[in-house]
């Protein structure tokens, strides 16, 4: 028996098949040498995002639970706490070319042959700055659509409908002396905010590892 399975061995252990292992290696290696660098890559746009969102607030609440006053919650992207008062974002990720007006059901985005449709956000829009509103007492409440660099709108935005490279231009961010001033005069409802809302299970940020593997980035 083990004289047979010697002789399997050596039959297998030939040139060739040690190439083609070789070959099968370098190819699965370098796949996932391409899947790390994406991952690092989504990840880096992910954080740069972030940043650039959250620099125009004096304080921040991201990826949370909003009471609707009817016994449920409503999640929302990010509440910023602006010189103009809080901010309601709902953030969008989509590509393409997006076809969307105030008074459309459906809004569509075209990218290359693909088409699809989503529901147009501003309805989802009010109901959260509704929600945000009955928290934040005489604290001024406001809400955006934002669309990332990923987005184009060839026949121009709907209303309350902002790209992110302009949020800096609509919220510009106040000097420190002002920013500490506002937040004084409005802590006791941005605090009564952060007391009612709860984190979010959407949008969480995963482990590395599911990042690599997400079928996102190939």
């Amino acid at each position: 028996m083990q004289l047979a399975v010697e002789d399997s061995l050596q039959q297998f252990d030939t040139a060739q098949n040690r190439l083609i292992l070789t070959v099968v290696g370098l190819v699965m290696f370098l796949a996932l040498v391409i899947y790390l660098v994406r991952a690092l890559r989504v990840r880096a746009a992910d954080r740069s995002l972030h940043q650039g969102i959250v620099s125009v607030s004096l304080e921040f609440l991201h990826n949370v639970l909003v009471p609707d006053g009817n016994g449920a919650t409503m999640h929302v992207d990010y509440l910023l706490l602006t010189s103009r008062g809080v901010v309601v974002i709902d953030l969008r990720n989509q590509r393409g070319n997006i076809f969307g007006g105030d008074q459309m059901t459906q809004w569509t985005v075209m990218n290359g042959a693909s088409r699809a449709t989503f529901q147009n956000p501003q309805h989802a829009l009010y109901d959260r700055v509704a929600a945000v509103r009955a928290l934040a007492g005489e604290l001024p409440v406001e809400g955006r659509i934002l669309f990332t660099r990923r987005a184009r709108f060839p026949k121009g935005l709907p209303r309350w409908t902002l790209m992110v490279d302009s949020l800096r231009a609509e919220f510009p961010p106040v000097a420190s002396d002002a920013g500490r001033a506002w937040l004084e005069r409005f802590r006791g409802e941005w605090q009564a905010i952060a007391g009612a809302v709860k984190p979010s299970p959407l949008r969480q940020r995963r482990g590395f590892l599911a990042e690599v593997f997400d079928a996102r980035y190939t």
